[in-house]
């Protein structure tokens, strides 16, 4: 048998997992979708006369 090595420590997970036991496991993040980029974005030139003048026909 092949023996494990032992899982080197991380001070960062001793703490949470302290402040697990202390606190409690936090409450599950609600995800809130953004509008895609493209939609939220401005346009960054004003229309040209001709774009214009194309999109009213």
């Amino acid at each position: 048998m092949v023996k494990k090595k032992p899982k080197k420590f991380s001070a960062v997970k001793a703490v949470k997992a302290n402040a697990r036991e202390r606190v409690g496991q936090p409450k599950a993040e609600r995800v809130i979708e953004d509008a895609p980029r493209e939609e939220r974005r401005k346009t960054k030139y004003k229309p040209t006369l001709g774009e214009i003048l194309s999109s009213e026909d």
